[in-house]
């Protein structure tokens, strides 16, 4: 082994000497201390500077690699870890990428195998995160299966989501479980892998964070895995907000209030170039020429633009337009612009819903088709879906919905090899025992759609990209793209009325946020509301709904309207709501749901809040009167200020509610709701 002199060397972000076998990053947030003992790398303490907090780990692997031989006949899986190797020698280090990133480089090479190794380690001077990658290289060919960045325990290691349901077929029981980071609970960190496939878990105080990726690294070839992070919160009980203040920092594009029409409820397939003009006119015109609201983002056509008719070929340009619109939808593009908006288009990666006449003819062009849809990791098809998405964006479509990625709400394709069963989503596949083969079709698909959109970032820098049925509730998806789905959840939300409605959507906010303690930013969901497509009710009934809608706090409104059907008092309502919308919007990235569960007819709501402003919903589902209180703290999410709010509301009478028109930091809102009642409360400071 080569000896490392002891030797002092100081990084920008940090004025401490240090020796060579004890290594510093550091800055005001956080302090990450590396050892070298006897040659073996490892993590000494963890110093989260914010909360005066301080990580010993228990044991520490620092990483691990599970792989196995191509060819061997016994197919024996190899693990290796920091223990397998020698460190020969420690440098400096400043990411090419992030030049304000800077920390050290540990070469490593193996005791007693024939692999290399590089760690880095990274923080930048005003980050209360810190990240490290590994770049490995071996002299032949290995099958990497899966590899942990991180590889620590510690006493306090939790894991936030347990759940594992990596369905081919079920209704509403997608939960993967990709992407979800984990925590350590009486010291306030929180870590993760910055790829949204990954499985980040905790055993017996374990700290393993990585993710599966089951492909060949061919010989002399390095590969570099995704980041790890570490991040540090100031309050123990709230790392929550550090996460979420984390992954606002590295989001693609800065949380953006699109609010846009949708045709799908208008027109479903029957959409021509002729009804989506009209409803842009309508639209426009209703809204923001006789009632002054800002112009809509965008204007979406939705299933039924595409060209699946018998003489469609789609060898070489997959997602041709069909005649009812114009090959470049000219006149589409100047009705959206003469309403100072712009156009986006609906699209299915998977060739499902209305992609799925062409799939017999897919398969006959030689892509590459599974039972039900297309493969997310076929060369061909992804190369033609990525040529032709491009071409879109750069005609000008400016919002993508994708929508049926790995499969829909019930039934998912798995592009796996030796699949025992006849179809790609037998419902055998359901068992737990084919996870890892269907977790390695799931990063190597996802692996291939970033590419994607990594590219139409590219070509528009402001598009705008949802992705819906299929996804999966990443908070690293959003490094990508802008919006997710809310999973296990139906277009159109069922009841037979707008409690009902609102029942069935809210209580699956409340399954995914509040039972499985899912981590992910609920003002970066789609979730298909708000509809509006018949005039059956009272302008008290749909001005609540619009209302409890809005106050969920989703950067993304979606109109589902009937243009024709909605009366002058529709119009005003759905006015209003919007304007609300917009000034509520600084608040929605603090969104949380409070209160009970909507499904036991329990009070519950939302409430988002800044330094200046904030709001508070609450909704009594049941049939009878039932009192609540609030405490208006930190819980909360309300900022600690001795100033009071003011309280007002677009749609409650503050004063028959025997409320106060002012509330300070602590106070306690108390109120009785009567049946089904819904109240809105907006506070200024």
């Amino acid at each position: 082994m080569k000896k490392l002199i002891s030797t002092i060397i100081i990084l920008s972000l940090s004025t401490l000497a240090i020796t060579a076998q004890t290594y510093r990053m550091e800055n005001k947030h956080l302090a990450r201390i590396i050892q070298v003992t006897d040659g073996r790398l490892h993590t000494q303490t963890i110093l989260n500077k914010q909360a005066q907090t301080e990580l010993t780990p228990t044991s520490c692997d620092e990483f691990s690699l599970r792989f196995s031989i191509p060819g061997e006949t016994e197919n024996t899986d190899y693990i290796l870890s920091a223990k397998d190797f020698i460190v020969t020698s420690v440098s400096p280090y400043a990411n090419p990428e992030r030049p304000e990133s800077k920390g050290y480089q540990f070469q490593l090479r193996g005791k007693e195998n024939d692999f290399s190794l590089i760690v880095y380690y990274e923080l930048a001077s005003n980050d209360a995160f810190c990240r490290k990658s590994l770049r490995f290289t071996s002299n032949q060919d290995i099958l990497l299966k899966r590899m942990n960045v991180e590889a620590i325990a510690f006493e306090d290691a939790y894991q936030n989501y347990t759940l594992k349901k990596i369905t081919a077929r079920g209704s509403a029981q997608w939960k993967p479980g990709l992407g979800q980071p984990v925590y350590t609970t009486k010291t306030g960190t929180f870590w993760g892998i910055e790829f949204p496939a990954a499985n980040n878990e905790v055993s017996n105080g374990q700290i393993n964070c990585g993710y599966l990726w089951g492909q060949i690294i061919s010989k002399n070839t390095p590969y570099t895995s995704y980041n790890s992070i570490i991040g540090v919160s100031d309050d123990v009980h709230a790392i929550d907000n550090a996460f979420y203040t984390y992954i606002n920092k590295i989001r693609k594009r800065p949380l953006r209030l699109q609010i846009q029409y949708n045709s799908w409820f208008d027109y479903s397939r029957k959409v021509s170039k002729e009804k989506f003009i009209r409803s842009v006119e309508k639209i426009n015109d209703e809204l923001v020429t006789k009632r002054g609201c800002q112009p809509l983002n965008a204007y979406i056509i939705d299933d039924g633009w595409q060209d699946t008719s018998k003489e469609a070929d789609w060898s070489d340009k997959v997602w041709t337009i069909n005649s009812k619109f114009q090959p470049d939808f000219t006149d589409c593009f100047h009705s959206v612009q003469k309403a100072h908006s712009q156009l986006g288009l609906w699209l299915s990666p998977g060739c499902l819903f209305g992609g799925h006449p062409m799939m017999p003819r897919m398969q006959e062009y030689g892509f590459e088709t599974l039972s039900y849809g297309m493969s997310m990791t076929g060369k061909k098809y992804m190369l033609k879906l990525e040529e032709r998405v491009l071409e879109l964006a750069r005609m000008g479509i400016s919002y993508f919905k994708f929508d049926g990625l790995f499969g829909h709400l019930n039934l998912r394709d798995f592009d796996i090899a030796d699949n025992p069963f006849p179809s790609s989503n037998d419902e055998r596949l359901n068992d737990s025992h084919f996870d890892e083969q269907k977790g390695y079709y799931l990063s190597a698909g996802t692996e291939r759609l970033i590419q994607i959109f990594d590219k139409l970032n590219t070509v528009n820098p402001d598009i705008f990209i949802a992705i819906t049925n299929g996804a999966y509730l990443s908070p690293w998806w959003l490094q990508y793209i802008d919006i997710v789905w809310l999973i296990n959840a139906g277009d159109a939300a069922k009841g037979d009325n707008r409690t009902g409605e609102l029942v069935y959507r809210d209580q699956i906010y409340h399954q995914i946020w509040k039972e499985e303690n899912t981590k992910f930013p609920m003002s970066a969901i789609f979730n298909h509301e708000p509809k509006k497509t018949q005039t059956n009710e009272t302008p008290e009934t749909f001005r609540d709904y619009l209302y409890m809608n809005f106050s969920r706090g989703t950067g993304f409104i979606e109109l589902y309207i009937k243009t024709d059907s909605l009366s002058p008092t529709d119009w005003d309502i759905l006015s209003d709501g919007l304007k609300w919308a917009r000034k509520a919007f600084p608040t929605f990235n603090n969104v949380v749901m409070h209160g009970g569960s909507p499904q036991r007819n329990e009070v519950y709501g939302y409430t988002a809040w800044t330094e200046k402003q904030g709001y508070i919903s609450l909704h009594n589902p049941s049939e009878k009167s039932q009192s609540y209180h609030l405490k208006l703290d930190k819980a909360l999410g309300v900022p600690e200020t001795k100033k009071r709010f003011k309280v007002d509301s677009p749609i409650t009478n503050i004063q028959e509610r025997s409320l106060s028109r002012h509330y300070h930091y602590g106070d306690t809102i108390s109120v009785t709701l009567s049946p089904k009642e819904i109240i809105i409360l907006d506070f200024i400071r």
